[in-house]
């Protein structure tokens, strides 16, 4: 190696190192995030079900939803909130709202929404 090139890859390196970390974070708090959005997908979707269950109230999608959420979120989903409310007479829906940890020093966790809505299940007698 040339003399005038000695210490150049630790140069390289201690300027590049920082920016590969960051991206490297950057890669696990989306991965994080995506995960967040998942399981608040899934609690919504819980309480829709739950909601929209023949003979059940808007109250019980609410529950449900939460309870999803303390027993899969733990520590992923932050902050969660979940609001359940009847769409009508024949629809109900569920909305889950929280933060995404955050692996990155000095940002928050990235927010997270998500919903579901279905149908009331009804009892339709059979027509002659």
């Amino acid at each position: 190696m040339p003399r005038d090139e000695r210490g150049s890859a630790t140069l390289e390196i201690a300027i590049l190192g920082p920016a590969l970390l960051l991206v490297v974070f950057a890669v696990v708090q989306v991965g994080m995030w995506a995960y967040a959005r998942s399981l608040a997908q899934g609690a919504a979707q819980e309480g829709a079900r739950a909601a929209a269950a023949y003979g059940a109230r808007v109250a019980d999608g609410d529950r449900v939803a939460r309870r999803f959420l303390e027993r899969a979120a733990r520590d992923s989903l932050t902050s969660a909130s979940v609001q359940a409310s009847a769409r009508g007479t024949d629809r109900v829906s569920v909305t889950v709202r929280g933060r995404a940890i955050s692996v990155i020093p000095g940002l928050s966790g990235l927010t997270v929404e998500a919903g579901a809505e279905e149908a009331r299940e009804r009892f339709v007698p059979d027509l002659p």
